[in-house]
C-alpha cells in the first residue's frame, strides 16, 4: 500500500513544465520512473508524465533513507516526489525542464510495475504485436503519444472551423438497417426482436440527408463508422469520419468550403499554408497518372508512345496499349542491375506485367532494350515527343489499356521510392472530379455504383439517366469529388439526389426491384416527397488526415486502440466467443 506522508494534492506541476525561473519553488510531482541512475553517493530518477520529463535528485549524505528508497524504485513504478527546484550543474539542452532538476524531500509509491516487455522509449525495442497486446504501455512512448495528441488537435479545429461557418455537431444512430450496397455490413442481432437485425453503420449517409430534409441546412458529425472488409495500413474495421452535409448548394460551394477546411488545418496544426487546390477530372487522372489519387510530388506523367508502332516489333505492333513515363536525370539510376531488379519487380502477380522496355538517353547515345529493332535516330525521336533529355530514362509498357494503366501507376511510385523522388514536407492538393456514376460487374452481370447510390449525375447526363443501353449508362458522369492530398485520397462526397423519381430510376440501375428499393431505402424515398432541399456532402477519414499531415504511412498509431490486420485487438482478445446463455437470449 502506498503510503500518505505527503499532501493530498498528487501533484502541483506537471513533469513537463517546470523551468529556470521556477528554481527554490516547493512542488510536487506525480508519475512514472523512466529511468534510475545511481552515482556513488548520488541517485537520479527521470520521472515522466505525458507532458514531458524531469530528473529527480537524491543525495545520500543528505537523506540516506530516502536515496534508498530510491534505489528500490524500478522501470514505470508510479511515483509521487516532493521537493525543491534546482539549477541543474549539468543541464541537458535537449529536454525543455533540462535545465532543472528536483532536490527530492519526499518519496511516495504510489503503485510498483512489473518490468516491462519492451522499452518505454521513443526507438522501442518491441515488435509491433507485443506492443499492440500492451497498447496501454505503447501509448506512454512519444511517437504513439504524440500522435494521439496530434489527432485531438486536428478535431478540435474541425470543429472550431466547421462550427464558425455555422454547422451544427449532431449525431446519429448506431444501430441502422442493413444495406447490400458498399463493403460488408458489421451485424447486431436484436434481442427483442427475435430473427432481426441491426447494422452497424458504414456511414451516416441516409441519416445526414434526412438532416437536410429536416431542415439542418449544415451538419457535421466526428463519428465512428463500422466496415467488415479487408484490412490494409490505412484500413481499419472501425474508424473516424468527418462527416459533412450541406443543403441549398452546388459542387462548387462544397469544393470551396472544404477546400478552406483543410488550407485551415494545415495552417493552424503543422503551419503550413496549402496553395489553391487545383482541378482534375477522373478520365485525366486515370490516363495521365494511372490512378484516381495521383501523387503530384511525383513529376511523372504518363506518355503517348504510338510513335513506335510499325517498325516490326510484334510487342509493341500487336499491343492495345503503349504508355510509358520518362525519369528526369538519374540515368545512373538505371544500370542493367537496377533495370533486371525492376523487370523481375514489375513480373511479379501483384503486378501482372510481362517485361519492361526502356529506352536510357545518355551522353554515349542512346542505349534501349529494343534498339535490335529502332534506329537511333527514330528512338531520339521518341525521346524529344516526350521531352527527355540527356540523363533522361523513359520506362514502357505494353497490354490491355486497364492493365497497363494499373502497371504504371504502381511502377511510377515504385521508381520514386527507390530513388528518393517523393519530397519530405511538400504537400500537393487536388481535387478529382466527374467520376463514373455507375461501374459494371462482370461478375454480378449488373452495375454498381461507384460512390454510392444517392449520388447525383452531372446536370449535363441527366437525359441519360433515361437510356437501356450499357454503353451510355457507363458514360454517365458523377456530381462526385474526391479531394486527395500526396497520394492519399482524405475524404470524398457528392451532390445527391433529392428527387424520388429520379432516386427510384438509379435504383433500377443498379438493379434493385421496386419491392427491394422499397424494402431497404422506403424511408428516404419517402422523405424526398416532403420538399427534399438540394444537398451535397463529403466525408474524410480522419486518422488519413492525420497521417498525411504528419507525413506517416499508417493510420494506426492515430487510434488509441487499434485492430491488427486481422481485425483483432489483442490487447482484450476480442473477438471472442459469448456464453451460451447469452446465445440463447438472442435466439441464436
Amino acid at each position: 500500500m502506498p503510503d500518505n506522508k505527503l499532501r493530498k494534492m498528487l501533484r502541483t506541476h506537471t513533469c513537463g513544465e517546470l523551468r529556470i525561473d521556477q528554481v527554490n519553488q516547493e512542488v510536487i510531482l506525480s508519475g512514472w520512473v523512466q529511468s534510475l541512475r545511481n552515482l556513488g553517493g548520488l541517485s537520479f530518477i527521470d520521472l515522466r508524465d505525458r507532458y514531458g520529463i524531469t530528473q529527480i535528485a537524491f543525495n545520500m549524505e543528505v537523506n540516506s533513507s530516502l536515496c534508498d528508497k530510491a534505489r528500490k524504485c524500478g522501470r514505470e513504478f508510479v511515483i509521487q516526489v516532493k521537493g525543491k527546484v534546482s539549477e541543474r550543474s549539468s543541464k541537458n539542452a535537449n529536454r525543455p525542464t533540462g535545465d532543472i532538476e528536483i532536490i527530492a524531500q519526499e518519496l511516495n509509491i504510489l503503485n510498483e510495475s512489473k518490468v516491462p516487455p519492451f522499452t518505454i522509449e521513443d526507438e522501442s525495442d518491441g515488435g509491433e504485436d507485443i506492443r499492440m497486446k500492451y497498447r496501454y504501455l505503447d501509448i506512454r512512448r512519444n511517437p504513439v503519444k504524440d500522435k494521439i495528441m496530434f489527432r485531438h488537435q486536428v478535431a478540435l479545429h474541425t470543429r472550431k472551423y466547421l462550427s464558425s461557418l455555422g454547422f451544427l455537431e449532431i449525431e446519429t444512430p448506431y444501430l441502422i438497417k442493413s444495406t447490400p450496397e458498399g463493403a460488408r455490413d458489421f451485424i447486431v442481432p436484436s434481442r427483442m426482436n427475435p430473427g432481426q437485425w441491426y447494422a452497424l453503420p458504414q456511414s451516416p449517409q441516409t441519416f445526414k440527408q434526412i438532416l437536410m430534409v429536416g431542415g439542418m441546412d449544415k451538419y457535421f458529425q466526428i463519428v465512428r463508422c463500422f466496415r467488415d472488409e479487408d484490412l490494409r495500413a490505412d484500413r481499419q474495421p472501425e474508424f473516424t469520419q468527418i462527416d459533412c452535409e450541406m443543403a441549398f448548394v452546388d459542387r462548387e460551394d462544397i469544393l470551396q468550403t472544404f477546400e478552406g477546411m483543410m488550407k485551415y488545418l494545415c495552417k493552424e496544426i503543422i503551419n503550413v499554408e496549402l496553395p489553391d487546390f487545383p482541378r482534375m477530372s477522373y478520365d485525366e487522372a486515370m490516363e495521365t497518372y494511372g490512378n484516381d489519387k495521383p501523387d503530384l510530388r511525383i513529376d511523372m506523367k504518363f506518355q503517348y508512345l504510338e510513335g513506335l508502332r510499325g517498325k516490326g516489333f510484334q510487342v509493341i505492333d500487336n499491343a492495345e496499349y503503349i504508355r510509358g513515363f520518362v525519369v528526369k536525370g538519374i540515368e545512373s539510376a538505371f544500370t542493367n542491375k537496377e533495370i533486371n531488379e525492376l523487370t523481375d519487380w514489375v513480373k511479379r502477380p501483384q503486378i501482372g506485367a510481362k517485361g519492361l522496355m526502356y529506352i536510357k538517353f545518355t551522353n554515349e547515345g542512346v542505349k534501349s532494350s529494343i534498339s535490335k529493332f529502332y534506329s537511333e535516330e527514330e528512338l531520339l525521336s521518341i525521346g524529344n515527343s516526350c521531352s527527355a533529355e540527356k540523363g533522361d530514362t523513359i520506362l514502357i509498357l505494353t497490354g490491355s489499356k486497364n492493365q497497363v494503366l494499373k502497371q504504371l501507376s504502381e511502377l511510377r511510385l515504385e521508381v520514386a521510392r527507390r530513388n528518393n523522388l517523393i519530397p519530405e514536407g511538400i504537400f500537393k492538393p487536388l481535387w478529382v472530379l466527374d467520376f463514373p456514376l455507375h461501374e459494371w460487374n462482370e461478375d454480378e452481370k449488373r452495375f454498381f455504383a461507384m460512390h454510392h447510390p444517392f449520388t447525383s449525375p452531372l446536370a449535363e447526363d441527366l437525359h441519360k439517366m433515361s437510356s437501356a443501353d450499357n454503353k451510355i449508362i457507363e458514360s454517365i458522369r458523377a456530381a462526385a469529388y474526391d479531394l486527395v492530398l500526396n497520394g492519399t485520397e482524405l475524404g470524398g462526397g457528392s451532390i445527391r439526389i433529392h428527387d424520388k423519381e429520379l432516386q427510384s430510376r438509379n435504383f433500377e440501375l443498379l438493379g434493385f426491384t421496386k419491392e427491394e428499393a422499397e424494402s431497404q431505402f422506403g424511408f428516404i424515398l419517402g422523405a424526398f416527397e416532403y420538399g427534399a432541399p438540394p444537398h451535397g456532402g463529403i466525408a474524410f477519414g480522419l486518422d488519413r488526415v492525420c497521417a498525411v499531415m504528419q507525413g506517416s504511412t499508417t493510420i494506426r498509431d492515430y487510434i488509441a486502440f487499434p485492430k491488427n490486420n486481422m481485425g483483432r485487438d489483442v490487447m482484450i482478445d476480442a473477438p471472442s466467443g459469448i456464453d451460451s446463455k447469452q446465445l440463447k437470449e438472442l435466439n441464436l
